[in-house]
């Protein structure tokens, strides 16, 4: 579905990316992990065209992303960023329909498609005219969900999208969102820095370091054949991971 090739990116002189090729597999999720600076939410940016690459192209669907089809490809693309970015002068309705009502549609397709994603994501009804004030923070991430999904993208891009919720709201989330993602099949691209998370909704994981990808595979081809220590180190690092793996090995 998605294919980086010979990306680079720079900013003010300082490397983002070194050149790297990427492909995302159509119906699976694929996790993006590292440390922070390490490029992953650039890529992000870069395969929904908020910025261009110095090198290489980013190619959706077999066409390659240019000015010219940029803003159409985008209707095909989901993105929930950091933090949800909610407008907080729109109701939680206003913000899921916001590209909807832009596309000009009728009043029954989008109400037919809220009541939709609100079953989908377990949202109150009653939650839709309040403002992103007065909702929680998993109501608020549900919200963007919802957004994102609204014109019924191909591919869902999610930067971080739980990584300020406290813990258990977390662990709710984590175990809706993988149901959605299985139910609805989309290919997803998800922005981690937890490795457990990762493990939990990725497919297939690329784990990124100083704008490069040191390896990629599932969860047990990094536990089991590190490219490099870096690698196991990374893994080690998270201790709620690495004790729980020694524990499920006694």
């Amino acid at each position: 579905m998605i294919a980086l090739e010979t990306i680079s990116k720079s900013f003010d002189g300082r490397v983002a990316l070194a050149p790297l090729d990427l492909s995302v597999a159509t119906g699976k999720t694929t996790a993006l992990i590292g440390p922070s600076g390490c490029g992953k939410s650039t890529i992000i940016r870069l395969i929904v065209g908020l910025i261009t690459p110095d090198t290489g192209a980013v190619c959706f669907d077999g066409e390659t992303l240019s000015p010219s089809n940029v803003a159409l490809m985008r209707q095909r693309i989901g993105y929930v960023v950091q933090d949800g970015g909610l407008f907080p002068h729109l109701t939680a309705a206003e913000n899921i329909a916001l590209m909807a009502r832009w596309l000009n549609w009728p009043d029954d397709k989008v109400n037919a498609r809220l009541t939709a994603l609100t079953a989908l994501t377990h949202f109150p009804v009653d939650g839709l005219h309040r403002y992103p004030v007065q909702l929680s923070g998993g109501q608020r991430q549900r919200v963007a969900l919802m957004r994102a999904l609204m014109l019924d993208p191909d591919v869902l891009l999610l930067d971080e999208p739980l990584g300020a919720l406290d813990p258990i709201i977390r662990f709710e989330l984590q175990t809706e969102l993988r149901d959605i993602f299985r139910t609805l099949n989309k290919t997803v691209v998800l922005v981690t820095h937890d490795m457990g998370e990762a493990r939990y909704f990725g497919d297939r994981i690329v784990l990124m370091r100083d704008g490069a990808i040191v390896q990629q595979g599932n969860f047990n081809e990094l536990i089991e054949d590190p490219a490099e220590p870096f690698v196991a180190d990374f893994i080690r690092a998270q201790r709620g991971l690495h004790d729980s793996l020694n524990e499920a090995r006694r």
